[in-house]
């Protein structure tokens, strides 16, 4: 009689352990398994091999020597279709090794503690597991090898219909446990990289290792002739775009992703109804109302010429009353937290609008990256918030209550705004978007344009620049504009002359001691 199939079940994270052993059980294989993992298994009625008994060694060294043994990787990796290795395995009795679940020590968790220490975190260094998974995967022509619980249905499912895992499956198995181990790998990298030589701990590690799993292939990147591919964080936050769902639409583009994700961090920055609209990475209409349809249609007005075809971002669910309104123009992608049944009706009239859900959340990235030749600069996101308490009014004239309402909004605006930037607003409305100018005077001067071209007054308007103004001239053009109120961060060697000159205008202005560059 054969030896029935082997099974080795040694996990941290035991979701599902018991069903799935039990499962594998019923099918005919025999359990192996190690310390608390065995104890559990055992607990529940199921007849459990001790990998001790495999090898013919306790586990020893609290635990660190366990199933580092001939007689595990010997079954683990030993080639089935290689008559020598088969022989080797009948000569020292060594039993093939047929199916391995195994998740590592909570390396992560452990060092995501405040309080977590260096012992505590080279405690939770796994040797055994990646050793096994590596083994396993690189057998994967043999051996099933799992590293996630939410695998093991679809595994289950596959030996109850034809007795074996199918090659494809065990191949993308083995490829998950090989990223599983690296990203386990990198996290202990930058975690020991991040540590100085007086025990304090950097945000920046000396080895930066990062993962992302691939989303979708692009037919093209910005331009047709770039190649591009869209990839997502190993765990995505709530309230992130990676974690979008299309309910509609043609396959998003490299610049619609890069587009939607200027939206919708530009949108959930606020708290009440809110549209925006980015044309090349740009806010070109930002507006707050009563619902969704009168912040769309406000927002739209700010700049028509460049709404058309934008991409449009909401912090509240879509009705069929603003999904008709988006209708009478065109739009590339739409996004939100949810459409009701008209709106989605309303929006499939128009087959190729990418039309995105995306759930509201406050996950941020950990960190911002940008390449530059050879090399990686990383930063913190610029998430900083501005409490009322630190604005600081530096004029004789003070804004009113209503005008530092207009402030506070267009500063939000101007953080998303290519540098140099320059907004103007008014009653929660984008008046006017100057963009990504290499002087501020010119941002403001095609400020007044956009919003002369789009037909809006800024007479009594609020104005942000998103850095400080290095000569009164920027300040005296956003006032001839109309602005009787600017927010700007301050911090120039001549903001003195500048303030003198918001006090010769008889404006008010209001220092945040905070920039907002985006480059």
């Amino acid at each position: 009689m054969p030896n029935p199939r082997t099974a080795l079940i040694s996990l941290s994270d035991k979701s599902g352990a018991v069903e799935f052993a039990r499962s594998l059980a019923q099918l005919g294989f025999r359990l192996l398994s190690t310390g608390g993992t065995a104890k559990l298994l055992a607990d529940a009625g199921l007849a459990v091999t001790e990998v001790s008994q495999v090898t013919g060694f306790p586990e020893m060294l609290d635990g660190r020597v366990k199933t580092l043994h001939p007689n595990i990787h010997g079954g683990l990796l030993a080639r089935r279709d290689d008559p020598a290795h088969m022989a080797t395995l009948a000569q020292h009795a060594i039993a093939p090794i047929d199916i391995v679940a195994i998740n590592l020590y909570p390396f992560a968790a452990t060092i995501a503690r405040p309080d977590c220490t260096l012992k505590q975190a080279i405690e939770n260094i796994d040797i055994g597991g990646p050793a096994m998974l590596r083994s396993a995967a690189k057998n994967h022509a043999a051996v099933t090898v799992l590293v996630d619980p939410r695998d093991y249905a679809r595994v289950l499912e596959q030996l109850r219909s034809g007795g074996t895992v199918s090659d494809a499956t065990r191949f993308e198995l083995a490829t998950k446990a090989f990223a599983h181990t690296a990203a386990y790998d990198g996290a202990i990298s930058g975690y020991l990289s991040s540590i100085g030589a007086d025990g304090s701990r950097s945000r920046f590690p000396r080895i930066l290792t990062r993962q992302w799993h691939q989303l979708q292939d692009m037919r093209y990147g910005e331009n047709p002739h770039q190649h591009a591919a869209f990839y997502r964080d190993a765990i995505v936050g709530p309230g992130l775009l990676a974690a979008y769902r299309q309910v509609q639409g043609k396959e998003l583009s490299y610049n619609n992703v890069v587009d939607a994700d200027a939206a919708w961090e530009c949108v959930r920055a606020f708290s009440v109804p809110t549209c925006v609209i980015v044309k090349h990475a740009n806010p070109c209409g930002v507006a707050t109302g009563r619902t969704t349809e009168q912040a769309y249609r406000r927002a739209f007005a700010t700049d028509p010429t460049s709404a058309f075809g934008g991409i449009l971002a909401f912090n509240r669910p879509i009705d069929a009353a603003t999904a008709q309104a988006v209708n009478e123009k065109f739009a590339e992608v739409v996004i939100a937290p949810g459409f009701d049944e008209g709106a989605l009706k309303a929006f499939a009239s128009k087959a190729n609008l990418r039309v995105l859900e995306l759930a509201s959340g406050d996950a941020q990235n950990d960190l911002d990256l940008k390449r530059v030749g050879g090399g990686l600069l990383a930063q913190t996101p610029d998430v900083a918030s501005l409490p009322r308490s630190e604005l600081k009014v530096v004029t004789r004239n003070a804004p009113s209550e209503e005008q530092m309402e207009d402030l506070l909004f267009a500063w939000k605006v101007v953080r998303f705004v290519k540098s140099n930037a320059i907004v103007f607003a008014g009653q929660g409305t984008t008046l006017g978007v100057g963009a990504g100018q290499m002087s501020r005077l010119d941002s403001a001067r095609i400020a007044g344009i956009k919003a002369q071209a789009a037909g809006l007054s800024l007479q009594g308007s609020c104005a942000a620049s998103d850095a400080f103004f290095p000569f009164r001239d920027g300040l005296d053009a956003i006032v001839e504009a109309g602005a009787r109120c600017i927010i700007q961060p301050g911090g120039s060697v001549r903001d003195a002359e500048v303030i003198a000159a918001a006090d010769e205008h008889g404006v008010a202005m209001v220092f945040t001691g905070m920039r907002h560059f985006r480059h």
